[in-house]
């Protein structure tokens, strides 16, 4: 069923939560219903979608490894030089290793095969192909999860809430 957006109590996204483990921090009195999609569990209890803790929490910052299955997710599945959406993705070095270039977030794209042969062993800029957005670290895993909730016309209640979504 339906997935709650939890904030911060400084209005900063925390997690993504079941409907069930919302209603219960409602309940208890630890959180305060800041949205709701017009459904209700009762008459009187709306289902909520985003909820806000009472309280602060301090999280740990967690380093998001660099892994093909997080620079397709931050790329959208999408080649960054033709815009493709597809299976048959790769993923090319802005700066050529030949280049020095290495396997870091701000080098790293998604390019399609067809892309990644064309611009061979050169630069973005040598080979007139411009990458449509500038590659860059992403923010938190939780900014993946939020960018897969909200896509097409889902939980459209949670991006008021975060940014660069």
């Amino acid at each position: 069923m339906a997935k709650v957006l939890v904030l911060n109590a400084s209005y900063e996204p925390l997690n993504i939560t079941s409907w069930r483990r919302a209603i219960v921090l409602l309940l208890k009195g630890k959180a305060e219903q800041l949205e709701h999609n017009g459904q209700y569990l009762c008459a009187d209890l709306p289902l909520p979608t985003v909820i806000r803790l009472r309280h602060y929490v301090q999280v740990p910052y967690k380093e998001i490894p660099l892994t093909r299955r997080n620079v397709l997710e931050r790329d959208r599945h999408t080649c960054q030089y033709c815009n493709y959406k597809g299976d048959d993705l790769t993923l090319d070095h802005v700066i050529p290793r030949s280049r020095g270039g290495g396997d870091t977030w701000e080098n790293l794209v998604t390019a399609c095969v067809r892309c990644n042969v064309k611009k061979g062993s050169r630069t973005p800029k040598e080979a007139a192909m411009p990458l449509r957005t500038q590659p860059r670290k992403p923010y938190s895993s939780l900014h993946f999860e939020l960018v897969k909730h909200t896509r097409g016309d889902s939980n459209h209640e949670w991006r008021k809430y975060v940014i660069g979504i």
